[in-house]
């Protein structure tokens, strides 16, 4: 195949019919302004870069108002599968110019008008990338939402055809455009990436937490990868990685760039913040590390005669998991699918033949996968939503590391619940000491991160535990416990209970404003509802009648709680766990003292200094 001519192929036919480019311009010197830029698709977990998508840049200076006007455009004169094709195998050049090509994956947007038009754009795709020397699973077309497709497309057969041609599939702009849910479910997607709309001020709107939140659970039961595209702050970030994106695009990563050596293989800035979140996550992987069996792979190129090898040599294997070129898993291959061919006389001798048409990835079913990095609960929901599913792929920045069985996943789930069980508080449930000593060691430790930590004490809860019992006393502590919890899920924060009327809040990646006005919503909230507690006549008195310490009759204001929160300087790496104890200790006094039972203490301050 020689390099696309669109003065002679598509544009010139398309103007003989009565198109016009822009006045002045022939079609091939239009084309001569357009450059490709590249922007990443990087790893939410590390950092790693899995892929490109290729944009298009320059179209202004062709003379048109816009990208979309310069399709449109191509469209009205009836060219646009042309010049798809052209920009293809431009983006298809660039990529393979970039040094890491062989390790990421190219994503290609495909305008869905094409679809509607003669030509077949996956076979004259592979004939490009024949000449570029490129596997066809290097490849991952975008189909957007922002054009609906057209009502003589046979959705699924389209899909299919894209996938019999060795492409992965990914939907771009999910959540924006006509198809939603219909095309997620017959596009059977590689890839889903969430448009902006639902990423943009996420940590300010509940509802969009909801939102993401639904849309990668359903993405996640159906095998697709999920993408947040326009990533832009570390709050965004964040967010993505706990509601459990799989990666990123953004300008947090990069932005498009045309200077192909700006492009990175990993960006060490999103393994920064990554790091930053793996409290949980390190406990879980190393539990899911040790349960992980690790048959080896088939490739995706491997031969008929290759599989059915494997499988004689392994009669207890019923299944094997098959890799792309750059690691990444394509789904297993199961021995109930070649069962026909296995036992018909000449079943193996036919698939093997060539001319047959048959080949792997005829066979391959697709899997549930998770990267290592995730909790184990999400892998879990994932794989009980698969019905009849052999287990489920584990993978580690999009490459193939193993597999976890049904029978291998309950012992992961088993067993973190069992370690969690250890430092629980028996009341309330929340993690106790230890779990809050890593949190504490792991904010001093992240240089870079805001954090605020905080520690709540009962007022007066002795008094109250005399008169009413421990049974009430338990309940007001249970009553915190409960609306602390809410107030971190909601804040995205770590919630603690030291033990008896003791607790603890950490704030990360929260401004220090927002935490003091969440904590004294919090000291408000309780000595609000703690009141009915109280009988009538204490409560119309305001303080109940009791001994101190040395028995000394007094009158006891009603419960209330009060907190010291401890904003982390940027540089704190002089600091240890013991000066937070320290402080937080010294400053509880001003903190009760204080009319609104709140104190903002900083490291380096005396103890019992409160600002």
């Amino acid at each position: 195949m020689q390099p696309l001519n669109l003065d002679t192929v598509g544009m010139g036919s398309a103007l003989k019919r009565g198109g016009e480019a822009p006045p002045g311009r022939q079609w091939g010197e239009i084309l001569s302004h357009l450059a490709i830029a590249f922007q990443p698709i990087v790893s939410i977990h590390s950092g790693a870069c899995h892929g490109y998508e290729a944009l298009l840049r320059g179209t202004e200076a062709a003379g048109f108002a816009s990208i979309g006007d310069f399709f449109d455009v191509a469209h009205a004169l009836g060219a646009l599968p042309e010049v798809e094709l052209a920009l293809r195998e431009m983006s298809i050049k660039a990529f393979v110019a970039l040094p890491h090509h062989a390790q990421a994956k190219l994503f290609l947007n495909i305008d869905n008008r094409v679809l509607e038009m003669e030509g077949d754009p996956a076979r004259r795709t592979r004939a490009i990338l024949d000449r570029f020397d490129l596997a066809e699973s290097s490849v991952v077309f975008e189909i957007s939402e922002r054009h609906p497709l057209g009502p003589g497309i046979d959705a699924v057969a389209t899909f299919r055809h894209f996938k019999r041609q060795g492409f992965q599939l990914a939907i771009d702009d999910f959540g924006t455009g006509f198809s939603g849910l219909q095309l997620l479910y017959f596009s059977e997607p590689d890839f889903l990436k969430i448009d902006r709309f639902f990423i943009a001020d996420i940590a300010a709107d509940a509802k969009k937490k909801v939102f993401l939140a639904h849309i990668v659970t359903i993405a996640h039961l159906l095998g697709a990868v999920v993408v947040a595209e326009g990533v832009e702050t570390e709050r965004e970030f964040q967010i993505c990685k706990e509601i459990g994106c799989d990666m990123i695009q953004g300008w947090l990563a990069q932005r498009p760039t045309t200077e192909r050596a700006a492009l990175m293989a990993h960006y060490p800035e999103i393994e920064r913040l990554a790091r930053q979140d793996r409290r949980v996550g390190a406990s879980d992987q190393r539990i899911i590390a040790d349960q992980i069996a690790r048959p080896e792979p088939l490739a995706l190129t491997a031969s008929m005669e290759k599989v059915f090898e494997r499988f004689r040599n392994d009669k207890s294997a019923t299944f094997f998991p098959v890799v792309d070129a750059v690691g990444a898993p394509a789904g297993i291959i199961r021995d109930k699918e070649l069962k026909d061919y296995t036992y018909s006389p000449f079943g193996k001798e036919l698939i093997a033949n060539k001319s047959y048409g048959r080949s792997l990835k005829d066979f391959i079913v697709r899997c549930p996968m998770a990267d290592i990095n995730t909790k184990a609960e999400q892998i879990l929901e994932a794989y009980t939503a698969v019905e009849r599913s052999e287990g489920i792929l584990i993978v580690d920045d999009m490459k193939y590391v193993g597999f976890l069985s049904a029978h291998s996943l309950l012992r992961v789930i088993n067993e973190k619940n069992i370690a969690a069980a250890r430092d629980q508080n028996p009341l309330t449930r929340l993690p106790g000491n230890a779990v809050i000593l890593s949190f504490v060691c792991e904010a001093l430790e992240d240089q870079d991160g805001d954090y605020v930590l905080a520690y709540f004490d009962f007022d007066n809860f002795k008094p109250f535990n005399d008169k009413y019992g421990f049974r009430l006393g338990d309940r007001a502590i249970l009553l915190f416990g409960e609306l602390l919890t809410r107030a971190m899920a909601f804040e995205g924060g770590f919630a603690g209970h030291i033990g008896g009327d003791d607790f603890f809040a950490g704030f990360k990646a929260v401004a220090a404003e927002r935490a003091i006005e969440t904590c004294r919503g919090l000291i408000e909230d309780f000595g609000r509802d703690v009141e009915s507690f109280y009988d009538d006549d204490t409560r119309r008195l305001g303080h109940i009648v009791g001994q101190d310490r040395l028995g000394n009759t007094l009158r006891f204001p009603l419960m209330t709680i009060s907190c010291v929160a401890v904003e982390l300087p940027p540089a704190r790496g002089s600091y240890s766990s013991e000066d937070i104890s320290r402080l937080l200790a010294g400053a509880k006094k001003g903190a009760k003292h204080a009319p609104d039972h709140l104190c903002l203490a900083r490291l380096g301050d005396a103890p019992g200094a409160c600002c």
